[in-house]
């Protein structure tokens, strides 16, 4: 599978599948094949390319590092759209992957179509959502690590799977302690609405990490937006939930987006 350049990193990224392009970012402890039950489900009907960001899976930088600039994470994913020459992509953010997802569509909106926030804000600039989801933060942390993305039937019930996630994060050389700089200067509000690039919020109801009422301000705060609420679903609703979430996935793509050419 290939490598491309960014930045001081050559960046990992696999491309499965044929049709309509989504690309999911993943989250703090995931990479590349924390999407296997997305990519066995949508490579049938969609270009499914999934990539590991600096400091984490298969990713390889120039120089050994022990902090890992959140602000360079959405050229990793620009590098790999310009190298696939996407357009009209769906980017599908997992948590902070959601951050670079919606910098790289702002960045390249002439390959990318929609923006998929999945249980996260994107990092928009924003006094209110900031303040909601402190607020949020604040109770997620009294939670231990694990309960705050799986829920504790799901642990419970699905012993194998919870081992099989914590080990995900095994292959990463960057923790969540090791990022630096995630949501600086992130977009506001303004940016968003004139790149033309359209944003979906997807979240679940039970997460434990950003509610469901900061979820749906942002909603009401960027123009235009859409909002999926997955009852039942945790902060990985991915990996717990992942019916329920190729579903949502796979509908925004069919409705958010359409050929530019098109358009």
């Amino acid at each position: 599978m290939p490598y491309v350049d960014s930045d001081g990193a050559s960046v990992y990224y696999e491309r499965h599948g044929a049709g309509p392009a989504i690309v999911f970012v993943h989250g703090s402890g995931g990479h590349h094949a924390a999407w296997w039950q997305q990519v066995a489900a949508l490579r049938d009907e969609f270009t499914v390319v999934t990539l590991d960001l600096r400091g984490f899976g298969k990713t390889r930088l120039s120089a050994p590092q022990t902090e890992f600039d959140g602000q360079a994470f959405h050229g990793d994913v620009v590098a790999v759209l310009d190298r696939e020459d996407l357009s009209d992509a769906m980017l599908v953010g997992q948590s902070i992957g959601s951050i670079p997802a919606l910098r790289a569509g702002l960045v390249r909106p002439e390959r990318v179509g929609a923006v998929v926030l999945g249980h996260s804000l994107g990092g928009i600039s924003h006094p209110e959502l900031k303040e909601l989801a402190a607020a949020d933060r604040a109770e997620a942390v009294e939670l231990p690590v694990i309960d705050r993305l799986l829920t504790k039937e799901f642990q419970r019930e699905r012993a194998d799977l919870t081992f099989l996630f914590r080990q995900m994060g095994t292959f990463n050389a960057a923790t969540m302690q090791d990022l630096r700089n995630l949501d600086t200067d992130g977009p506001g509000l303004e940016e968003i609405r004139d790149s033309g690039v359209e944003v979906a919020f997807l979240a679940g109801e039970k997460d434990a990490v950003l509610s469901v009422k900061t979820v749906t301000r942002a909603h009401e705060l960027v123009d235009g937006s859409h909002l999926e609420i997955v009852p039942g679903a945790p902060h990985s609703m991915y990996w717990e939930t992942p019916r329920e979430y190729n579903a949502a996935v796979a509908r925004l793509r069919r409705t958010l987006t359409a050929p530019k050419e098109a358009a």
